[in-house]
């Protein structure tokens, strides 16, 4: 008889209801198929009705042990960050090492420590097992500040260093950033990575609790925080650390997320409806792609050029036609003629407000009921492998979204790389699969609101290594023309960076050869 893995889901809970209510209905819909789950949770809420939760969730599920802490502690959390202290670290460090220390005391297999704002996908436990680490977590990303991007709560070295450094080694600022870019599109690529530093939504082995791991403070350090003290006790043990990144866990880390949570709960509840159902529900083998597009005036720069080298791979196209005064409408009816199309034209320009405009442009678009849509500018095409790569993306079913590489070509044959210019660093997204069972929200900014909506990340997501051509700055006339649109919209930078604003002019660029 097959042994049935012994698994110990433990959680310290200081939480609001409303999260908590996401939390455990996530841990409800856990595959637990040839496990034995149990779970632990520490009662330190200060809120009555988040004890009750826990009660509840104690008499509708087997095996739960909820123990009343002692403390009465007072933990601020706000919408810009949560607020800890040196007690309160180390009050939940206690917590987690009572875990251990029971987990070891039942013999559990593994013991999987989960905080409370986390919300996790059903097949997150079983595929955590399945990569056999000593200890491993699953990636969620997070805005540490509201108005920073996301990043991943595991590192490389030392406290949070996320990019790889040789001891000695001194990096430039350009140098840190390219390596920091590159970690951050290695978390974003469905894989299994060593890493320095973990927590949150951390299984742990057997072998590794009786190794001796645990969340005591090694007092000749000062990093802050009960998990760093946890991962170079870990790394002493010639334990490795992992982070798995297929099932990114949804941090409900401020109150605004609350509805992204309720979103990712209501995809999964659906997903396994559709899953557990006996009807047999046939989808195509051959996805259609939808060209979305915003035009201006683009009659005599890159439009012609751009749709013809579409036209191979995609099945329709929408169009917003932004109050040209040129021919471009005309241009766009001349090439699409063979694929149905959608063209709809704003007698005003919507410019000035881009987010109402990139709104007009989503919602027109997945009113044809899309299937893919990819996502693209007038001047802007993929290089030539493209065409015979997309088919294999858009008919996988495991990712939602793909980002790409974006070069910003300063003439007819050279991108621009240096300090301001560095695009093809990072990857961002073009095309998306329609989701109708996914609520999809904006950043509301008047400029660079971004081409999709904001949460468009909570999709399970992947990268290509294929790459988009930018021609937008590749002559100086329309380089000029930008740099006035610029100073016009946003005089004072407040959606952008103000010297890139002005590097814009620069005579004398860092021009690279492009190589197809």
């Amino acid at each position: 008889m097959k042994h049935k893995q012994r698994v110990l889901i433990a959680s310290p809970v200081h939480q609001k209801p409303e999260i908590l209510t996401l939390f455990l209905e996530s841990l409800k819909h856990l595959k637990k198929e040839d496990m034995i789950v149990d779970f632990y949770f520490i009662d330190d809420n200060e809120n009555g009705d988040s004890s009750c939760l826990l009660i509840q969730f104690q008499k509708c599920i087997q095996s739960v042990i909820v123990e009343k802490s002692d403390y009465q502690d007072i933990y601020s959390r706000s919408n810009q960050t949560h607020y800890w202290n040196e007690h309160l670290v180390w009050k939940v460090a206690g917590f987690k090492n009572s875990f251990i220390q029971y987990a070891k005391k039942k013999n559990y297999d593994y013991l999987f420590l989960v905080d409370s704002d986390l919300l996790l996908f059903p097949e997150t436990l079983s595929h955590l097992i399945q990569q056999k680490k000593e200890i491993i977590s699953e990636i969620f990303w997070t805005r540490w500040q509201p108005e920073t991007v996301e990043q991943p709560q595991v590192w490389l070295y030392d406290e949070y260093i996320q990019y790889h450094k040789q001891p000695g080694e001194n990096l430039s600022t350009e140098q840190i950033k390219v390596r920091y870019q590159e970690f951050i599109a290695k978390m974003r690529t469905p894989g299994v990575y060593e890493v320095g530093g973990l927590g949150a939504c951390t299984l742990i082995s057997q072998n590794a609790l009786q190794k001796g791991v645990n969340f005591n403070k090694i007092p000749n350090l000062t990093f802050w925080g009960e998990d760093r003290h946890f991962c170079i006790r870990a790394a002493a043990m010639d334990l490795s650390l992992y982070v798995d990144t297929h099932y990114p866990a949804y941090h409900v880390y401020r109150d605004t997320n609350i509805k992204g949570g309720q979103e990712f709960l209501k995809k999964i509840m659906i997903r396994q409806k559709t899953s557990n159902s006996n009807i047999n529900v046939s989808t195509s083998t051959n996805p259609k792609l939808t060209l979305s597009m915003v035009i201006k005036n683009e009659e005599n720069r890159f439009l012609r050029e751009v749709l013809k080298s579409h036209l191979p791979y995609i099945d329709s196209a929408v169009i917003i036609d932004d109050s040209s005064t040129d021919n471009s409408v005309e241009v766009c009816k001349e090439l699409l003629q063979t694929i149905p199309y959608k063209i709809i034209r704003n007698e005003v320009s919507k410019f000035s407000n881009e987010v109402e405009l990139r709104k007009q442009q989503w919602e027109e678009t997945v009113n044809t009921e899309p299937n893919w849509i990819l996502n693209v500018d007038a001047d802007e095409m993929f290089e030539d492998k493209f065409g015979q790569d997309i088919k294999q993306l858009l008919i996988q079913e495991d990712y939602d979204l793909y980002s790409f590489r974006l070069y910003d070509f300063w003439n007819d044959t050279h991108y621009r790389e240096d300090d301001y210019w560095q695009s093809h660093f990072s990857y961002r997204p073009f095309l998306v699969r329609y989701r109708n069972d996914f609520s999809y929200t904006w950043k509301e900014t008047p400029q660079h609101c971004g081409r999709f909506p904001n949460n468009i990340f909570q999709l399970p997501n992947s990268i290509s290594n294929l790459r988009v051509k930018h021609y937008g700055w590749s002559k100086l006339e329309y380089r000029l023309e930008k740099y006035k649109r610029y100073l016009t919209l946003d005089p004072h930078a407040r959606y952008g960076i103000k010297k890139q604003y002005e590097s814009i002019l620069d005579k004398k660029p860092n021009l690279i050869k492009w190589e197809e």
